[in-house]
């Protein structure tokens, strides 16, 4: 899959999870947060489906995993500070 696909896909998720979070009756950084981490699990599964290597040379479902666990963080500190 081309690089720029995966980057993509990746930003179309992450606009489709800031609408969904918008909507979401327990704050918009609380909502994004579990939908971020519900985020990580499925890209981490799909990627042991489809058997795609951890560290490959090509962008993959692991490498999205790793960038939703990133703004995980991001969105869950941000909630603990405020």
């Amino acid at each position: 899959m081309s690089p720029t696909r995966v980057l993509s896909r990746f930003a179309v998720r992450i606009a489709l999870l800031s609408a969904f979070a918008a909507f979401g009756c327990i704050g918009f950084g609380r909502s994004l947060a579990a939908l971020l981490w519900m985020s990580v699990i499925l890209c981490a599964l799909v990627g042991l489906l489809k058997r795609e290597p951890l560290l490959g040379p090509a962008l993959n479902h692991w490498d999205e995993a790793v960038a939703f666990g990133a703004l995980f963080a991001l969105v869950h500190i941000a909630n603990a500070v405020a």
